[in-house]
Protein backbone atom coordinates (compact mmCIF):
# COMPACT_ATOMS: atom_id res chain seq x y z
CA UNK A 1 0.00 0.00 0.00
CA UNK A 2 1.20 3.24 -0.86
CA UNK A 3 1.30 5.73 1.92
CA UNK A 4 2.63 9.55 2.26
CA UNK A 5 5.57 10.27 4.69
CA UNK A 6 6.62 13.43 5.79
CA UNK A 7 10.68 13.23 4.57
CA UNK A 8 12.79 16.26 5.39
CA UNK A 9 14.23 16.93 2.47
CA UNK A 10 16.67 19.78 3.28
CA UNK A 11 18.60 17.22 5.64
CA UNK A 12 18.71 14.16 2.76
CA UNK A 13 19.64 16.96 0.19
CA UNK A 14 22.45 18.29 2.53
CA UNK A 15 24.01 14.79 3.55
CA UNK A 16 24.06 13.45 -0.14
CA UNK A 17 25.65 16.92 -1.18
CA UNK A 18 28.23 16.44 1.50
CA UNK A 19 28.94 12.66 0.19
CA UNK A 20 29.17 13.87 -3.48
CA UNK A 21 32.12 16.26 -2.25
CA UNK A 22 33.44 13.36 -0.22
CA UNK A 23 33.41 11.30 -3.29
CA UNK A 24 35.52 14.01 -5.23
CA UNK A 25 37.59 14.65 -2.78
CA UNK A 26 38.57 10.90 -2.19
CA UNK A 27 39.10 10.45 -6.22
CA UNK A 28 41.14 14.14 -6.10
CA UNK A 29 43.60 12.63 -3.11
CA UNK A 30 44.28 9.95 -5.56
CA UNK A 31 45.61 11.98 -8.32
CA UNK A 32 48.97 12.18 -7.35
CA UNK A 33 52.35 11.97 -9.10
CA UNK A 34 54.03 9.63 -6.91
CA UNK A 35 52.92 6.09 -6.27
CA UNK A 36 50.19 5.79 -3.48
CA UNK A 37 47.94 3.24 -4.87
CA UNK A 38 45.02 5.29 -4.26
CA UNK A 39 43.67 6.09 -7.47
CA UNK A 40 40.79 3.99 -7.90
CA UNK A 41 39.49 4.41 -3.84
CA UNK A 42 36.39 6.77 -4.92
CA UNK A 43 35.18 3.67 -6.94
CA UNK A 44 35.16 2.31 -3.40
CA UNK A 45 33.62 5.24 -1.95
CA UNK A 46 30.91 5.63 -4.41
CA UNK A 47 29.92 1.86 -3.76
CA UNK A 48 29.80 2.40 0.03
CA UNK A 49 27.86 5.55 -0.39
CA UNK A 50 25.27 3.54 -2.22
CA UNK A 51 25.42 1.18 0.43
CA UNK A 52 24.99 3.71 2.80
CA UNK A 53 21.53 4.87 1.17
CA UNK A 54 20.27 1.68 1.43
CA UNK A 55 20.72 1.59 4.92
CA UNK A 56 19.69 4.92 5.14
CA UNK A 57 16.50 3.88 3.91
CA UNK A 58 16.26 0.40 5.58
CA UNK A 59 16.70 2.22 8.99
CA UNK A 60 14.30 5.06 8.13
CA UNK A 61 11.66 2.43 8.12
CA UNK A 62 11.79 1.36 11.56
CA UNK A 63 9.36 3.36 13.57
CA UNK A 64 10.95 5.32 16.65
CA UNK A 65 8.49 2.67 19.18
CA UNK A 66 10.29 -0.35 17.73
CA UNK A 67 13.98 1.48 17.92
CA UNK A 68 13.25 2.21 21.72
CA UNK A 69 12.30 -1.37 22.20
CA UNK A 70 15.35 -3.18 20.62
CA UNK A 71 17.61 -0.50 22.07
CA UNK A 72 19.28 -3.08 24.68
CA UNK A 73 20.17 -6.01 22.44
CA UNK A 74 21.98 -3.87 19.95
CA UNK A 75 23.98 -1.92 22.64
CA UNK A 76 25.59 -5.46 24.43
CA UNK A 77 26.05 -6.84 20.60
CA UNK A 78 28.20 -3.57 20.14
CA UNK A 79 29.53 -4.33 23.64
CA UNK A 80 30.38 -8.07 22.54
CA UNK A 81 31.73 -6.63 19.46
CA UNK A 82 34.00 -4.23 20.74
CA UNK A 83 35.04 -6.93 23.24
CA UNK A 84 36.21 -8.94 20.33
CA UNK A 85 37.98 -6.51 18.81
CA UNK A 86 40.58 -6.91 21.73
CA UNK A 87 41.49 -10.16 21.04
CA UNK A 88 41.47 -10.04 17.06
CA UNK A 89 41.24 -6.19 16.24
CA UNK A 90 44.15 -4.86 13.87
CA UNK A 91 45.39 -1.62 13.20
CA UNK A 92 44.94 0.40 10.05
CA UNK A 93 46.01 3.89 8.61
CA UNK A 94 46.95 6.51 11.44
CA UNK A 95 45.81 3.87 14.07
CA UNK A 96 48.05 0.87 12.97
CA UNK A 97 49.02 1.15 16.56
CA UNK A 98 45.27 0.05 17.48
CA UNK A 99 43.02 -2.66 17.61
CA UNK A 100 39.87 -1.25 16.21
CA UNK A 101 39.42 -2.67 12.74
CA UNK A 102 38.26 -6.25 12.29
CA UNK A 103 39.80 -8.49 9.46
CA UNK A 104 38.63 -11.06 7.57
CA UNK A 105 41.34 -13.48 5.28
CA UNK A 106 43.40 -10.35 5.55
CA UNK A 107 40.57 -8.15 4.23
CA UNK A 108 38.94 -5.58 6.96
CA UNK A 109 35.59 -5.34 6.86
CA UNK A 110 34.81 -2.76 9.31
CA UNK A 111 35.67 -0.62 12.63
CA UNK A 112 32.61 -1.61 14.99
CA UNK A 113 33.66 1.65 17.20
CA UNK A 114 32.07 3.21 14.49
CA UNK A 115 28.45 1.58 15.26
CA UNK A 116 29.19 1.40 18.55
CA UNK A 117 28.70 5.40 19.01
CA UNK A 118 25.25 5.29 17.40
CA UNK A 119 24.40 2.32 20.20
CA UNK A 120 25.94 4.35 22.88
CA UNK A 121 23.79 7.39 21.53
CA UNK A 122 20.81 5.67 22.15
CA UNK A 123 20.96 3.66 25.11
CA UNK A 124 21.95 6.94 26.26
CA UNK A 125 18.77 8.34 25.11
CA UNK A 126 16.49 5.27 26.67
CA UNK A 127 18.22 5.95 29.97
CA UNK A 128 17.81 9.75 30.34
CA UNK A 129 14.51 9.68 29.06
CA UNK A 130 13.34 6.98 31.15
CA UNK A 131 13.77 9.62 34.23
CA UNK A 132 11.68 11.97 35.64
CA UNK A 133 13.51 14.79 34.95
CA UNK A 134 17.03 15.72 34.46
CA UNK A 135 19.66 14.63 36.58
CA UNK A 136 20.15 17.21 39.92
CA UNK A 137 23.41 15.71 41.61
CA UNK A 138 26.64 13.81 40.61
CA UNK A 139 25.12 10.50 42.14
CA UNK A 140 22.25 10.67 39.23
CA UNK A 141 24.62 11.19 36.55
CA UNK A 142 26.26 7.15 37.56
CA UNK A 143 24.16 5.60 35.57
CA UNK A 144 24.24 7.56 32.22
CA UNK A 145 28.01 7.60 32.72
CA UNK A 146 28.09 3.73 32.53
CA UNK A 147 26.33 3.59 29.63
CA UNK A 148 28.85 5.62 28.30
CA UNK A 149 31.62 4.74 30.05
CA UNK A 150 31.69 0.92 29.39
CA UNK A 151 32.07 1.31 25.66
CA UNK A 152 34.44 4.05 26.30
CA UNK A 153 36.82 2.21 28.39
CA UNK A 154 36.80 -0.76 25.76
CA UNK A 155 37.61 1.65 22.81
CA UNK A 156 40.41 3.48 24.83
CA UNK A 157 41.58 -0.09 25.05
CA UNK A 158 42.45 -0.70 22.00
CA UNK A 159 43.44 2.28 21.99
CA UNK A 160 41.38 4.72 19.80
CA UNK A 161 41.86 8.12 21.72
CA UNK A 162 39.83 9.69 18.67
CA UNK A 163 36.82 7.64 19.30
CA UNK A 164 36.85 7.73 23.07
CA UNK A 165 36.89 11.81 22.58
CA UNK A 166 33.57 11.44 20.29
CA UNK A 167 31.84 9.38 23.42
CA UNK A 168 32.81 12.10 25.79
CA UNK A 169 31.36 14.97 23.68
CA UNK A 170 27.98 12.87 22.93
CA UNK A 171 27.61 12.01 26.80
CA UNK A 172 28.23 15.93 28.16
CA UNK A 173 25.77 16.97 24.78
CA UNK A 174 23.07 14.72 25.82
CA UNK A 175 23.17 15.68 29.58
CA UNK A 176 22.66 19.26 28.24
CA UNK A 177 19.64 18.72 26.20
CA UNK A 178 18.24 16.54 28.99
CA UNK A 179 18.37 19.85 30.76
CA UNK A 180 21.12 19.11 33.15
CA UNK A 181 22.43 21.98 34.94
CA UNK A 182 25.69 23.77 33.47
CA UNK A 183 27.45 23.43 37.01
CA UNK A 184 26.72 20.02 37.53
CA UNK A 185 28.14 19.36 34.45
CA UNK A 186 31.26 21.56 34.95
CA UNK A 187 31.89 19.21 38.40
CA UNK A 188 31.73 16.19 36.19
CA UNK A 189 33.89 16.73 33.58
CA UNK A 190 36.58 18.64 36.08
CA UNK A 191 38.53 16.14 37.18
CA UNK A 192 39.01 15.31 33.20
CA UNK A 193 39.97 19.08 33.18
CA UNK A 194 42.43 18.61 35.86
CA UNK A 195 44.18 15.71 34.07
CA UNK A 196 44.77 18.11 31.21
CA UNK A 197 46.01 21.02 32.89
CA UNK A 198 48.00 19.16 35.51
CA UNK A 199 51.30 19.99 33.24
CA UNK A 200 51.45 23.27 34.37
CA UNK A 201 51.65 23.74 38.52
CA UNK A 202 50.62 27.23 38.30
CA UNK A 203 47.78 26.60 35.92
CA UNK A 204 46.57 23.81 37.65
CA UNK A 205 46.52 26.21 41.30
CA UNK A 206 44.09 28.80 39.37
CA UNK A 207 41.48 25.88 37.85
CA UNK A 208 41.67 24.03 41.26
CA UNK A 209 40.74 27.40 43.40
CA UNK A 210 38.43 28.10 40.62
CA UNK A 211 36.55 24.77 41.12
CA UNK A 212 36.50 25.19 44.78
CA UNK A 213 34.32 28.03 44.30
CA UNK A 214 32.00 26.44 41.96
CA UNK A 215 31.33 23.52 44.89
CA UNK A 216 30.23 26.55 47.00
CA UNK A 217 28.33 27.97 44.47
CA UNK A 218 27.00 25.11 43.12
CA UNK A 219 26.30 23.20 46.81
CA UNK A 220 26.09 19.97 45.34
CA UNK A 221 25.49 17.22 48.55
CA UNK A 222 28.40 17.19 51.20
CA UNK A 223 29.73 14.04 49.93
CA UNK A 224 29.74 14.99 46.60
CA UNK A 225 31.45 17.65 47.30
CA UNK A 226 34.27 15.71 48.78
CA UNK A 227 34.57 13.70 46.36
CA UNK A 228 34.84 15.89 43.48
CA UNK A 229 37.71 17.94 44.95
CA UNK A 230 39.58 14.60 45.63
CA UNK A 231 38.78 13.15 42.40
CA UNK A 232 40.62 16.78 41.17
CA UNK A 233 43.39 16.16 43.61
CA UNK A 234 44.46 12.92 42.83
CA UNK A 235 44.22 13.25 38.68
CA UNK A 236 46.35 16.18 39.07
CA UNK A 237 49.04 14.27 40.83
CA UNK A 238 48.32 11.09 38.63
CA UNK A 239 48.94 13.05 35.39
CA UNK A 240 53.00 12.41 35.57
CA UNK A 241 52.22 8.74 36.02
CA UNK A 242 49.53 8.14 33.60
CA UNK A 243 51.77 10.23 30.95
CA UNK A 244 54.47 7.81 31.67
CA UNK A 245 52.25 4.91 30.89
CA UNK A 246 51.27 6.30 27.37
CA UNK A 247 53.24 4.51 24.25
CA UNK A 248 56.00 6.68 22.86
CA UNK A 249 53.89 7.20 19.88
CA UNK A 250 50.63 9.03 21.68
CA UNK A 251 53.52 11.10 23.60
CA UNK A 252 54.68 12.46 20.58
CA UNK A 253 51.04 13.42 19.00
CA UNK A 254 50.51 15.72 22.23
CA UNK A 255 54.02 16.97 22.46
CA UNK A 256 54.10 18.00 18.39
CA UNK A 257 50.29 19.26 19.16
CA UNK A 258 51.88 21.95 21.96
CA UNK A 259 55.25 22.62 19.10
CA UNK A 260 54.92 21.11 15.58
CA UNK A 261 58.50 21.71 14.93
CA UNK A 262 59.94 19.91 17.89
CA UNK A 263 59.14 16.78 15.63
CA UNK A 264 59.19 18.18 12.03
CA UNK A 265 59.78 14.49 10.09
CA UNK A 266 57.88 12.02 12.69
CA UNK A 267 55.35 12.95 15.04
CA UNK A 268 55.09 16.69 14.06
CA UNK A 269 55.04 16.04 10.18
CA UNK A 270 51.02 14.96 9.78
CA UNK A 271 50.12 18.90 11.24
CA UNK A 272 52.81 20.69 9.31
CA UNK A 273 52.23 19.32 5.98
CA UNK A 274 48.50 20.07 6.73
CA UNK A 275 49.18 23.41 7.74
CA UNK A 276 51.24 24.04 4.55
CA UNK A 277 48.54 22.29 2.41
CA UNK A 278 45.77 24.57 3.63
CA UNK A 279 48.14 27.83 4.07
CA UNK A 280 49.03 27.20 -0.09
CA UNK A 281 45.25 27.51 -0.77
CA UNK A 282 44.81 30.96 -0.09
CA UNK A 283 41.98 32.17 -1.08
CA UNK A 284 40.27 30.25 -4.14
CA UNK A 285 42.80 27.05 -3.96
CA UNK A 286 44.90 25.77 -7.03
CA UNK A 287 42.21 23.94 -8.66
CA UNK A 288 40.24 20.52 -8.23
CA UNK A 289 42.87 17.89 -8.11
CA UNK A 290 45.44 20.76 -8.84
CA UNK A 291 47.14 20.43 -5.10
CA UNK A 292 51.13 20.49 -4.97
CA UNK A 293 51.23 19.00 -1.32
CA UNK A 294 48.68 16.43 -2.06
CA UNK A 295 50.15 15.30 -5.25
CA UNK A 296 53.35 15.15 -4.54
CA UNK A 297 52.42 12.90 -1.64
CA UNK A 298 53.65 14.66 0.97
CA UNK A 299 49.81 14.39 2.72
CA UNK A 300 49.80 11.60 4.83
CA UNK A 301 46.64 9.88 4.71
CA UNK A 302 45.01 12.33 2.62
CA UNK A 303 41.74 9.96 1.54
CA UNK A 304 40.96 9.71 5.31
CA UNK A 305 41.74 11.46 8.18
CA UNK A 306 43.38 14.06 6.01
CA UNK A 307 40.87 14.72 3.42
CA UNK A 308 40.51 18.45 5.13
CA UNK A 309 43.49 20.20 3.85
CA UNK A 310 43.07 18.85 0.51
CA UNK A 311 39.82 20.57 0.35
CA UNK A 312 41.90 23.77 1.56
CA UNK A 313 44.57 23.48 -0.92
CA UNK A 314 42.05 22.96 -3.73
CA UNK A 315 39.39 24.73 -3.22
CA UNK A 316 40.98 27.59 -0.81
CA UNK A 317 39.34 29.25 2.17
CA UNK A 318 35.95 29.94 0.05
CA UNK A 319 35.29 26.31 -0.70
CA UNK A 320 36.17 25.18 3.16
CA UNK A 321 33.78 27.72 4.15
CA UNK A 322 30.81 26.49 2.16
CA UNK A 323 32.16 23.35 3.20
CA UNK A 324 32.04 24.13 6.70
CA UNK A 325 28.61 26.45 5.97
CA UNK A 326 27.41 23.05 4.47
CA UNK A 327 28.19 21.31 7.75
CA UNK A 328 26.50 24.11 9.87
CA UNK A 329 23.01 23.73 7.82
CA UNK A 330 22.86 20.18 8.63
CA UNK A 331 23.48 19.96 11.93
CA UNK A 332 20.81 23.01 12.78
CA UNK A 333 18.55 20.95 10.51
CA UNK A 334 18.99 17.66 12.57
CA UNK A 335 18.83 20.45 16.13
CA UNK A 336 15.44 21.44 14.24
CA UNK A 337 14.36 17.73 14.27
CA UNK A 338 15.35 17.58 17.70
CA UNK A 339 13.31 20.15 18.65
CA UNK A 340 10.25 19.00 16.97
CA UNK A 341 10.10 15.17 18.02
CA UNK A 342 7.28 14.39 20.16
CA UNK A 343 8.93 12.04 22.68
CA UNK A 344 12.16 13.17 24.98
CA UNK A 345 13.82 9.71 23.52
CA UNK A 346 13.23 10.41 20.05
CA UNK A 347 14.38 14.34 21.32
CA UNK A 348 17.56 12.71 22.86
CA UNK A 349 18.41 10.78 20.24
CA UNK A 350 17.98 13.20 17.44
CA UNK A 351 20.48 15.64 19.61
CA UNK A 352 22.82 12.39 20.09
CA UNK A 353 23.41 12.21 16.79
CA UNK A 354 24.07 15.86 15.48
CA UNK A 355 26.60 16.08 18.99
CA UNK A 356 28.51 12.92 17.20
CA UNK A 357 28.60 14.69 14.03
CA UNK A 358 29.95 17.87 15.42
CA UNK A 359 32.14 16.34 17.08
CA UNK A 360 33.49 15.00 14.31
CA UNK A 361 33.82 18.00 12.09
CA UNK A 362 35.11 19.84 15.25
CA UNK A 363 37.96 17.50 15.78
CA UNK A 364 38.65 16.57 12.32
CA UNK A 365 39.24 20.33 11.17
CA UNK A 366 41.13 21.01 14.51
CA UNK A 367 43.83 18.83 14.05
CA UNK A 368 44.63 19.28 10.74
CA UNK A 369 45.22 23.26 11.58
CA UNK A 370 47.13 22.44 14.64
CA UNK A 371 44.67 23.52 17.46
CA UNK A 372 43.93 19.73 18.43
CA UNK A 373 46.08 16.63 19.16
CA UNK A 374 46.15 14.61 16.26
CA UNK A 375 44.02 11.16 17.01
CA UNK A 376 42.88 9.48 13.82
CA UNK A 377 39.14 10.76 13.40
CA UNK A 378 37.41 10.75 10.35
CA UNK A 379 35.53 14.17 8.45
CA UNK A 380 31.75 13.10 8.44
CA UNK A 381 30.42 11.89 4.64
CA UNK A 382 34.21 12.85 2.94
CA UNK A 383 36.66 10.58 4.59
CA UNK A 384 37.06 7.14 2.85
CA UNK A 385 36.05 4.16 4.69
CA UNK A 386 33.05 1.79 4.29
CA UNK A 387 32.34 1.67 8.01
CA UNK A 388 32.32 5.73 8.68
CA UNK A 389 30.31 5.94 5.62
CA UNK A 390 27.80 3.59 6.86
CA UNK A 391 27.41 4.99 10.56
CA UNK A 392 27.08 8.70 8.67
CA UNK A 393 24.27 7.19 6.22
CA UNK A 394 22.49 5.45 9.21
CA UNK A 395 22.55 8.67 11.68
CA UNK A 396 20.90 10.53 8.50
CA UNK A 397 18.60 7.72 8.33
CA UNK A 398 17.62 7.52 12.07
CA UNK A 399 16.86 11.68 11.36
CA UNK A 400 14.87 10.86 8.57
CA UNK A 401 12.10 8.66 11.04
CA UNK A 402 12.81 11.29 13.69
CA UNK A 403 11.66 13.67 11.56
CA UNK A 404 8.95 11.47 9.81
CA UNK A 405 7.49 10.81 13.42
CA UNK A 406 8.04 14.44 14.71
CA UNK A 407 5.92 17.54 14.53
CA UNK A 408 5.63 19.93 12.30
CA UNK A 409 6.85 17.48 9.36
CA UNK A 410 8.42 18.29 6.25
CA UNK A 411 7.43 17.77 2.77
CA UNK A 412 5.24 15.09 1.67
CA UNK A 413 6.77 12.42 -0.36
CA UNK A 414 4.45 9.32 -1.68
CA UNK A 415 6.86 6.06 -1.22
Amino acid sequence: MRRAIGVDFPLVGLALLLSIMGVAAVYSAGQTDVSTGLANLWRTQSLYLALGLGAAWMVSRISVRALDHFTPPIYIGTLLALVLLLFVGRGAGTGQHSKSWIYISGVSIGQPSELAKIAAVIMLAKVLAGRSGAPQSLAELARPALVIGVPWVLIMLQPDLGTGLVFIGIFFAMLFWAGTDWTLLVLAASPVVSLVLAFNTGIWGAWFILLVALVFYARPHILESVATVAANLVTGVAAPIIWASLSPYQQRRLLVFLDPSSDPLKGGYHVMQSQIAIGSGGWFGKGFTSGTQKRLGYLPEQQTDFIFPVIGEELGFVGVAVVLALFAWLMLRCIRVAGRSTSPFASLVAFGLVSMIFVHVLINVGMTIGVMPITGIPLPFFSYGGSFMLTCWLTVGLLVRLSIEGRGRADSLVI
